[in-house]
């Protein structure tokens, strides 16, 4: 990571720096996105940038740069490794407030950063294999479909499940699933994808959304609909979803095997399209 985009200006990282009366620093006022780069193009960037605007649009904050503006930074601080797999973060707070008022300030100017780091190399195993999953209780606020950097609810649930020696928690509310700390979660039943429906109480996630695509464009039946906790814990696969992550696939679950505790078939098709489909954006 040589040098960032910090409110106007491109720098090395070290000499990035924001006031501590930021609001994104004091109050986690602000919204985010994490946009992978495959092949030197930003994965789907029109629904992230829309994405962008509705995080913006429900804490009543207009963009502050224009969408070709967006994308001449992100092309900067990608373009020297074009051929290697990034990320690219960016986050947009409410800006400086000398009171540290709870109510908006007026006439207060945006801060924007981003930056972009080559991803983690997909490691095979986890195709092989599986990762361990835990449910937990949703305990979050009902504002879920924010993708808000104040982030402490999801940060605590995903150390829990680490602690319990998973890789990810999936979240209950009221006994349906809701998502899992920093993922969408799918379930398999008998021969159909499942995925909760939108709703404030989860994040409308990008690649899930591009997952339910794939399935609809393969005749894979599939369906946005609620998902009990008894179907979670009896589901024939379970699959979780980011845009860090890709899809993996869930094959122990509280400690128990989830099918036959290895990944599954349909697992294994929504993976080939899933590939395929980055292969074509190279």
């Amino acid at each position: 990571m040589s040098e960032v985009y910090l409110n106007g200006e491109l720098m090395p990282l070290e000499e990035a720096r924001i006031s501590v009366m930021d609001r994104g620093f004091l109050f986690g006022d602000g919204v985010y996105e994490v946009i992978p780069v495959y092949g030197g193009r930003l994965f789907r960037l029109a629904q992230h940038m829309q994405r962008l605007d509705n995080s913006l649009h429900s804490i009543r904050m207009e963009n502050p740069l224009q969408p070709e503006d967006w994308e001449k930074i992100f092309k900067r601080l990608t373009g020297a490794t074009p051929d290697i797999e990034q990320l690219v973060y960016l986050q947009v707070t409410r800006g400086v407030d000398w009171a540290r008022n709870h109510l908006f300030p007026r006439g207060s100017k945006a801060t924007v950063f981003v930056m972009a780091w080559i991803a983690k190399p997909k490691d095979p195993d986890i195709a092989k294999k599986g990762v361990a999953g835990v449910v937990l209780e949703d305990n979050r606020w009902n504002r879920c479909d924010i993708k808000a950097t104040s982030l402490l609810g999801n940060v605590l649930l995903r150390q829990e499940a680490q602690d319990a020696g998973a890789t990810e928690a999936i979240l209950i509310r009221d006994g349906l699933v809701t998502e899992g700390s920093s993922t969408n979660p799918f379930i398999i039943q008998d021969g159909e994808i499942l995925t909760p429906p939108s709703s404030n109480l989860l994040l409308p996630g990008v690649t899930r959304d591009l997952v339910l695509e794939l399935a609809r464009g393969s005749d894979m039946p599939c369906a946005e609909r609620q998902i009990t906790r008894d179907e979670l814990e009896t589901a024939d696969e379970i699959w979780i979803c980011s845009s860090s992550r890709e899809v993996q696939p869930v094959t122990r679950l509280d400690g128990k095997p989830v099918g036959d505790g290895v990944p599954g078939t349909l697992f294994r098709r929504i993976d080939t399209l899933f590939q395929d489909y980055k292969a074509s954006l190279s």
